[in-house]
């Protein structure tokens, strides 16, 4: 189930692959009207005159908001296991893209993404039908119980070929489109540059130059395209190194601190039990004199020693301090990808304990090892974070360089630079360690059939140890747990082609650019739902953390996520946003209105000298002319008697002209003024309605859970889902004018009042 907006691209694009649902019958067999299935013993003749004479009329096509239903099976009941008792019943949809379960008493659906099934599973036949349970790579475990066997089997085989496609190319992102005004589909892939990057941390430099040996991938087709290396190695030494590196992934340059202390990454050496490189030795050598103010530098092996011994025996293993100088050489056990991903499915049976006790789910817990595992990433980030603070280059690697090195690196460096804890800096960290440097998230996610064995949750660890961190410190993340949980979901998702495919060569070669919208693009368009509202800039030391096992804590908003009754009504960091926003626009409201006031007040003065001008004209004729009485001061009977005379004076009058009268004065030059202010004071809700007491949306009517967002638009202070309150608009009560999120409904009204 995910957060964003629903998925609709064409049902054809998918027709093909749903087509091989249908069941099987003969070899070419014939069919009526090119669909209808005929037994053999109809002749060819019976089918033609039928043709002819009853020509078919295809039904109409079943939509779902949008979308094209493939199938609609009535009678279905979706199982909660906290609530097994009453099962809800409903209507279950399967379209080209989602699985769309619909109780129409609630009147609330539940979506399931395709791409989102980590695997379907058909149970034993009950009494009331036949039972399907589905497991989501976002830990989302749903049953559906379906009343005729044959249904449920179409929809298993249905399933099981459209949520993990064999092609590539068949995946999501090619298909989805939406609509051009609100997402151009160029919109985020030029929002990160590798070497805008590099040029942040002013790299090129003395020490640094740019390697042009890998423009067409040839070096090493798992890096990117530009590669940043001590200026002293020459051509020799980097072919050399390349050469005696897992993959060819030689020493590489991902981060350069401020006191020149860096962190370089690589895959481990081919040295087997006493194979040796010069060049490669040479390399480290020239990457440890990149930094002058240290003599020497740490090369950290992330595995556990036991591992790195045993790959000496395939030729592979670790550097023997023997060969390469000044350096000193650390193992810190972090487990590989297989333990990783036993320990998250053992992390699921845990939430998925039917009746959960305290010292079962903790045991439970316990035995998955996965906290412990956790820990170990944040212990190596930060035994590298504190070297190069203290002024220590760092080079890295674990077997290949894609897993264990990307999370310990870009973990690291979010400790140490304040500009990768933002959201713009948090990105470019993924797109330069992860996405530049070929993480394969293609097969650690399981996008397409491949060796399950490659499945892993190393990028949704990343994720978990940031999390951790801002546990500890939250006031120094620019973004919240809401971000990192929609990062995770679309990685997953394939929706947008931002990370399909293992590495950079292969995103180009499928030129996603082109084909695909990016998931940064439609995060910008969202900035406001990622905002962590303690944030405080200005806190830009270096993190470390306090890494005691009491400070591991379970990540419940991930892996517990859809669990009704453990979460709170309204996250604290929701409440703190929307009582800043009202604050916001109220600030606002109150600089448009005193501006309105001062405008009024010399509208007011002006008319004033303007009426005391034509009065002082009017005296001084009266008294050029005769002698008149002794005013009396009494400013209404002077008014009175003024406005008497001015009406039986002459056309002549100095008063009486094209542009002044009274009534106009009185009536028409301010009318239109106070309608503008009343329309003003209107169009800003003063009042907001409370999150807590809001159930369901105004306008869907969808119910509110623990994990949908409550919106508020600022015009009529409304609560409002956020499909319903997609629409942006500026507020004439507002001085700034910015754009701010508005209901259906109030976006028409302002737009049919505004000129």
């Amino acid at each position: 189930m995910t957060d964003a907006e629903p998925l609709s691209p064409s049902a054809s694009t998918f027709k093909q692959n749903f087509d091989l649902v249908t069941p099987e019958f003969e070899e070419d067999p014939k069919l009526l009207w090119g669909s209808v299935p005929v037994p053999p013993f109809v002749s060819d003749k019976v089918v033609t005159w039928v043709e002819e004479n009853f020509p078919h009329q295809p039904p109409p096509a079943v939509e779902f908001r949008g979308q094209n239903v493939l199938k609609k099976i009535e009678n279905v009941r979706m199982i909660d296991r906290y609530n097994s008792k009453n099962p809800t019943v409903g209507v279950l949809y399967l379209t080209a893209t989602h699985l769309i379960f619909v109780d129409p008493d609630a009147n609330k659906e539940t979506w399931v993404l395709y791409m989102h099934i980590a695997n379907v599973e058909k149970l034993p036949l009950s009494t009331t039908g036949s039972p399907l349970l589905i497991r989501c790579k976002t830990f989302l475990s749903i049953t559906f119980v379906i009343p005729k066997e044959r249904e449920c089997h179409d929809v298993y085989t249905t399933l099981t070929k459209l949520y993990q496609p064999v092609n590539i190319k068949n995946l999501y992102c090619f298909q989805y489109t939406t609509a051009a005004k609100e997402l151009p589909k160029a919109a985020g892939w030029d929002y990160f540059k590798l070497e805008h990057e590099f040029k942040r941390m002013r790299v090129p430099n003395d020490q640094w130059s740019v390697c042009a040996l890998n423009q067409n991938y040839e070096l090493c087709d798992t890096y990117p395209q530009q590669l940043y290396v001590p200026a002293e190695a020459n051509t020799q030494i980097l072919l050399g190194s390349s050469r005696f590196r897992s993959k060819g992934r030689l020493p590489a340059l991902t981060y350069l601190h401020s006191n020149k202390a860096s962190i370089c990454r690589c895959s481990q050496p081919l040295s087997g039990f006493s194979a040796r490189c010069l060049e490669d030795e040479q390399m480290l050598e020239t990457v440890r004199k990149t930094n002058p103010n240290c003599n020497f530098m740490y090369v950290v092996d992330t595995r556990p020693r036991i591992n790195a011994m045993a790959n000496r025996a395939a030729g592979k293993g670790y550097e023997n301090e023997a060969n390469y100088e000044n350096i000193k050489f650390q193992f810190l056990g972090i487990e590989n990808i297989h333990t990783m991903r036993a320990s998250l499915q053992k992390v699921i049976e845990c939430c998925e304990q039917k009746s959960p006790t305290m010292s079962g789910f903790l045991s439970a817990l316990e035995s998955s090892g996965w906290l412990k595992h956790i820990r170990s990433i944040l212990d190596t980030s930060c035994f590298i974070a504190n070297a190069v603070d203290k002024g220590i280059s760092v080079v890295v690697h674990c077997s290949d360089g894609w897993d264990r090195t990307a999370q310990v690196c870009s973990l690291a460096a979010l400790m140490l630079d304040p500009y990768y804890r933002t959201i713009k800096g948090f990105q470019a960290l993924i797109e330069k360690d992860w996405l530049a440097f070929g993480h394969k998230f293609s097969d650690r996610c399981g996008h397409i059939q491949n060796d399950p064995k490659e499945v892993s949750p190393v990028f949704t660890q990343l994720l978990e140890c940031t999390w951790q961190l801002m546990q500890q410190r939250n006031d120094a993340f620019e973004f919240n747990e809401r971000f990192l949980l929609i990062l995770h979901d679309h990685v997953m998702s394939c929706q947008y082609g931002t990370f399909v495919g293992n590495c950079e060569k292969d995103r180009l070669d499928l030129r996603l650019a082109e084909k695909t919208f990016s998931l940064w693009g439609y995060m910008s368009n969202h900035l406001n739902e990622y905002i962590n509202p303690l944030y405080r800039p200005e806190m830009d030391e270096t993190i470390k953390p306090n890494l005691a096992p009491q400070n591991i804590k379970f990540w419940r908003g991930m892996y517990s996520r859809f669990e009704s009754g453990i979460h709170p009504r309204e996250p604290l960091e929701d409440l703190l946003i929307a009582s800043k926003d009202h604050c916001t626009s109220l600030e606002d409201h109150v600089q448009h209105l005193t501006k309105r006031i001062n405008s009024f007040k010399n509208m007011l003065s002006k008319s004033a000298k303007r009426l005391q001008g034509g009065s002082a004209a009017l005296q001084s004729r009266y008294n050029a002319d005769t002698r008149g009485p002794i005013e009396v001061n009494d400013n209404r009977y002077n008014y009175d008697r003024k406005l008497s005379e001015l009406s039986a004076a002459d056309d002549d009058h100095p008063l009486k002209t094209s542009d002044f009268s009274f009534s106009n004065l009185s009536i028409s030059e301010y009318n239109n003024e106070v309608e503008k202010v009343n329309d003003d004071i209107n169009s800003v809700a003063v009042e907001w309605k409370s999150l807590r007491s809001v159930v369901n949306c105004p306008t869907c009517s969808i119910p509110f859970d623990q994990i949908t967002k409550k919106n508020h638009c600022w015009k009529c202070g409304e609560v409002f889902c956020s499909r319903c309150i997609d629409k942006t608009l500026a507020l004439p009560g507002h001085e700034s004018g910015n754009p701010v999120p508005v209901c259906r409904q109030c976006f028409r009204v302002v737009q049919q009042v505004s000129p």
